[in-house]
């Protein structure tokens, strides 16, 4: 679907910032982590015991990186400060009022550990100093194909195949969400053209996730791809701005007939071919209507005909 779409809303965006439109900003830069857990979050030390450099987060991470200065690192005072933390700590303290679940592998994959809201503890001989990623509330994620989520309902989790490396990764929905939309959308455009877009690639994602029966050659389920066959996934890139849209328009759902839909979007009127009008979203168009005064629900209801917005359940 978005082969066209994003060859050239990439070479129009490059010409206009210089080619820099898809760098990421590294996610160690993001506001809240301080190097201090504070209540709320998980946080891992350097040490066991909870001692040496925190890092400390808010949310499910399915990739922490391994290279300053994308990862995420250590960024408390003591041992280990400015260390990346993939592979690197020893200890945890959750803070946060879900279970949070430490992996093996990124994506949510292999061996793991629970640590249950308000526990502190060493992290086990199989996972220490080999954390590669962490998911809160996995009590509510799907296993298998089968998805726990709904036409009212946003699904906890999606299957992601990587196909650079030949694997299907189980992500947290709402961070493949932030994942995709600044490699699809340009950061630098108005707000609601943002919000815009955080609607159309959550639909995508929701849609097949409710209805894919892909497979690998292997024979593993997936929803999506990670490249354009689907929407570009890309762990660690997302940024402050987009990932602000997309928390803005998160308990918002797009439906037609009632039903979540395929949410296509391309890059102008004239890059997607035989597209049926009212099935799909001009990217650049809703930049111009963004620019002009336009709502992101005014433009959702311009590109996609017969559609109603309401409240997600949770």
């Amino acid at each position: 679907m978005l082969t066209r779409k994003l060859r050239l809303l990439s070479g129009l965006a490059a010409v206009a910032l210089g080619g820099t439109v898809l760098a990421t900003t590294a996610p160690a830069s993001a506001a809240g982590r301080d190097g201090v857990c504070d209540s709320g979050e998980f946080c891992y030390y350097f040490n066991s015991g909870n001692q040496g450099s925190v890092s400390d987060f808010t949310g499910s991470i399915a990739d922490y990186a391994t290279t300053q200065p994308t990862c995420y690192d250590f960024k408390g005072p003591g041992a280990g400060k400015g260390q990346c933390i993939k592979n690197a700590a020893a200890s945890v303290w959750n803070r946060s009022t879900k279970t949070v679940r430490v992996y093996f592998n990124t994506g949510h994959t292999g061996t793991y550990q629970d640590f249950a809201a308000g526990t502190k503890g060493n992290l086990n001989a199989t996972l220490k100093n080999q954390n590669a990623s962490h998911l809160f509330g996995p009590s509510a994620s799907p296993t298998g194909c089968k998805t726990d989520g709904t036409d009212t309902k946003l699904p906890t989790t999606i299957l992601v195949y990587r196909t650079a490396l030949n694997r299907v990764e189980r992500v947290d929905f709402k961070t493949y969400v932030k994942n995709v939309l600044p490699n699809e959308w340009v950061s630098s455009w108005p707000k609601e053209s943002l919000k815009a877009g955080a609607m159309a690639v959550k639909n995508f994602g929701w849609y097949w996730a409710l209805h894919s029966n892909r497979k690998t050659s292997g024979g593993q389920c997936f929803d999506v791809y990670d490249h354009t066959s689907s929407q570009v996934y890309v762990p660690g890139s997302a940024k402050a701005v987009t990932s602000a849209a997309v928390d803005a328009t998160w308990g918002t759902r797009l439906t037609r007939g009632g039903k979540i839909f395929r949410a296509q979007y391309c890059a102008t009127t004239t890059a997607c071919g035989n597209w049926v009008t009212g099935d799909w979203m001009s990217q650049y168009g809703s930049r111009d209507k963004a620019a002009a005064g336009w709502s992101y629900t005014r433009i959702l209801q311009h590109y996609y005909t017969g559609i109603a917005l309401s409240a997600s359940a949770s």
